[in-house]
């Protein structure tokens, strides 16, 4: 297997030398990205997610300890590979404590780092084969847990089990079936070919199809008795609320699956009973009911969730300019009125909502977020909608769902401008040599126009393109001069500066010095 790496130093000819002298693939893993410094680094490793992470201990801007602490904290699965001078102690002390994978004294050559990688591959194997191994477990727990859940509730509806035996069963398996009041429905399916052969590949389909239909709403247990019969057990606290819920699900269950599968549908509603035990007494009257007309009369299944239904087009509009401060505005003019007659039914109530959030959460997927970090409420949709039983606590649940929404459009957009930005220091670093770099280049390179790029750059960055541009350069010469014996004509082709007088000039501005001074200088 091949892991990725990801190399942070700041002295551009070690980071290169590193870079194109060490076999990668000969240690098994894919070089996926570079940066001079931590703070450059951060949003690319975000980006490029490596698994193992080489980096220098002393840096500009943020250094190797500052960076592997983040990267520690947001990534823990990365493994971190320090490059430390013999004199950084301390900083050695403080990586361990860190939990890093391995610490290689500088100067260092590629096959101390492969030899390094290597020892690090043979870590990731070897969780990674744990993970799986916990993976399969984690899967035969849940299959044996459904197993054992669908067992129970078969025999709750049979009558075959009693009800301190069936208390012990539901609080061993984690199934929290125990309430007031309980209602079954029994599904009957029928899926036939034009030749009057019975086609097995549809039924197979259709346990998810019903389980689709009902995941949402709580309080209502799925299992299949045959092929062609499941049943759901409903729990609720109100007698006539349960019954409403239960007849509203039973017509849109058959109309579903009708259009669905092209089938034909029987759906059996029992009889609201109080104990556990009485199971069987609801299950007797679904039997009974199944083989009669479809379920007692209720008004039109789309009728009513056409009632309780929000153009997505208004949400999105308002997700896409609206302000926070607008919501009471926008909740009384759009969601008053639907959302008064949706907490008429918990079932509705569940569509209503259902409705908006995947809404919100198509709406940042749309931005390239996880719709599952930024709205908690789609991880704990019970919860969430039990609090709901007056247009007050709509109002207040809704509030915070597309609060959510905004904040995370709103820091977006500040993302996309933080990303033009980082895209532009790139080209920039990889073409500053070239003394026909422009402004109007660089803008095209994020389709941005020129005065707009010159804008947004000076705001995000703190200075002008051609002070960030001259800084580049002059490091850059210094650079040179320090570490190679170079003609100051020659660092300034290297430093993107045609002419060796204005090289100088600007060389001078800058630092103080002109660059043959600036060389004689003792480094520290």
């Amino acid at each position: 297997m091949s892991y990725r790496v990801f190399l942070v130093e700041d002295e551009i000819v070690a980071r290169e030398g590193i870079r194109d002298n060490v076999d990668w693939q000969a240690a098994g893993f894919e070089f996926c990205g570079e940066a001079p410094d931590g703070e450059i680094a951060l949003p690319l490793i975000e980006k490029t997610q490596p698994d193992v992470l080489i980096t220098d201990i002393k840096m500009p801007f943020m250094d190797g300890l500052q960076l592997s602490k983040v990267v520690r904290e947001q990534m823990p699965w990365v493994k971190i590979v320090i490059l430390s001078g013999h004199d950084e102690f301390e900083y050695a002390q403080s990586a361990i404590k860190l939990g890093v994978a391995e610490y290689l004294l500088k100067p260092i050559n590629a096959d101390a780092i492969q030899n390094a990688l290597r020892s690090v591959a043979t870590v990731l194997d070897k969780e990674g084969e744990e993970r799986e191994n916990l993976k399969q477990l984690q899967s035969q727990i849940k299959d044996n847990l459904t197993l054992r859940k669908e067992r129970l509730l078969l025999q709750l509806v049979s009558g075959g089990v009693s009800s301190s035996e069936a208390i012990a069963q539901c609080r061993q398996i984690g199934l929290d079936i125990i309430a007031q009041q309980y209602l079954v429905l029994l599904i009957k399916v029928q899926v036939q070919l034009g030749n009057g052969h019975t086609d097995f590949a549809q039924y197979q389909k259709i346990p998810q199809l019903v389980r689709d239909l009902v995941e949402m709403h709580p309080g209502t247990f799925f299992t299949q008795k045959s092929v062609e019969e499941l049943l759901l057990i409903m729990s609720g606290d109100d007698p006539e609320g349960l019954k409403q819920d239960g007849l509203f699900l039973a017509n849109l269950i058959q109309q579903d699956l009708q259009q669905e599968m092209d089938c034909r549908v029987s759906v059996g509603v029992g009889e609201v009973q109080q104990r556990l035990t009485d199971i069987s007494l609801s299950f007797a009257g679904a039997v009974t009911a199944v083989n009669q007309t479809p379920p007692p009369a209720t008004p039109k299944i789309s009728q009513q969730i056409d009632s309780v239904k929000i153009e997505a087009a208004i949400v999105e509009q308002y997700l896409k300019s609206g302000l926070i401060e607008q919501f009471d505005a926008f909740f009384a003019e759009n969601l008053q009125a639907p959302g008064e007659i949706a907490l008429q039914s918990t079932l509705l109530k569940d569509y209503f909502f259902v409705d908006l959030i995947l809404t919100a959460a198509q709406f940042i997927t749309s931005l390239d977020g996880d719709a599952h970090q930024i709205i908690p409420e789609m991880d704990k949709i019970e919860p969430f909608l039990e609090q709901i039983d007056t247009i007050e606590s709509m109002r207040e649940a809704l509030r915070q769902l597309f609060g959510h929404a905004l904040m995370f459009r709103n820091e977006q957009v500040q993302y996309e401008k933080s990303k033009l930005i980082f895209q532009a220091k790139d080209f920039i670093d990889a073409n500053y040599t070239d003394p026909n770099l422009l402004l109007n280049e660089v803008a095209a390179t994020v389709n941005l126009s020129p005065s707009h790029f010159s804008v947004v750059f000076g705001r995000e960055t703190g200075e002008s393109f051609k002070d960030y541009l001259t800084r580049i350069r002059i490091e850059r010469a210094k650079e040179l001069l320090r570490t190679t014996n170079m003609k100051c004509s020659e660092v300034a082709y290297q430093s993107g500066y045609s002419d060796p007088h204005y090289f100088s000039y600007v060389f001078r501005k800058n630092t103080g010095l002109p660059p043959q001074q600036f060389r004689q200088l003792p480094q520290t």
